[in-house]
């Protein structure tokens, strides 16, 4: 199967919030990367709006055609968003409004009851729902005990050990993708993903279906372009 590419764009709102006004333009920048090859946008619109606003989730709705991926604690808001505006996918990350970046998963046998009432609320809704989650054993099994279509596994501990030693790196996340699919999710990745572990990423996890790049991605296009940046990961994803 083909990998899809989902660009995170908080990073785009954050250059334009440190300036006000509307440099860079985030709707159009989406509409570029659609444009570019991306499979998919996902944001992250948290309380404090220090990236992605309220009003950029509605101002993007009318412009994706591909899919629309919005990630979040689900709190009243959030669940108030995903009602409204009807995403391709709704992820739910466990993380406060206080936390700088998404940077642990679900405890999801703690949190079972309340992810499974979410869970069948968005899916009622037709939207795909994907809960964030580490490699722990214990809580992809009861990820799957949510009802959630996908997870979303955290990458970071994998990109802070892949320059040492990338096997060893890589050995957890290959149980729990086998494990998930055993179980009927379907497996996204997300956290420090970059031009230089992804395809070993890719290669080891076979199953996966979607990986969702921000910060490395936007990073890379100061220097290497946004569009040429986008093709770069395309090309690291393809079979």
């Amino acid at each position: 199967m083909s990998t899809k590419l989902s660009v995170n764009i908080n990073k785009i709102a954050t250059i334009r919030n440190a300036r006000g006004g509307d440099v860079p333009n985030v709707v159009q920048v989406a509409i570029d990367c659609e444009r570019f090859g991306a499979h998919g946008i996902t944001i992250h619109p948290r309380p404090d709006e220090r990236h992605i606003t309220t009003q950029d989730v509605y101002d993007l709705q009318k412009v994706v055609t591909t899919e629309l991926n919005i990630e979040g604690y689900p709190d009243k808001r959030f669940m108030r968003m995903i009602e409204e505006i009807r995403p391709a996918q709704a992820t739910l990350v466990p993380d406060p409004p206080h936390v700088l970046t998404s940077n642990a998963g679900w405890d999801t046998e703690k949190n079972l009851k309340l992810l499974q009432k979410l869970i069948a609320e968005i899916k009622a809704m037709g939207v795909r729902t994907s809960i964030f989650v580490d490699t722990n054993p214990n809580n992809i099994a009861f990820a799957a005990k949510t009802g959630t279509d996908r997870i979303e596994l955290y990458t970071g501990p994998f990109a802070e050990d892949y320059p040492a030693n990338p096997q060893k790196s890589i050995e957890e996340y290959v149980k729990a993708a086998i494990q998930a699919h055993e179980l009927g999710m379907e497996i996204n990745a997300g956290h420090d993903l970059s031009l230089e572990n992804l395809r070993f990423f890719r290669e080891n996890i076979p199953m996966l279906a979607e990986v969702s790049i921000g910060h490395a991605l936007i990073s890379d296009a100061l220097y290497l372009g946004l569009e040429n940046t986008i093709q770069q990961y395309l090309h690291l994803l393809r079979d």
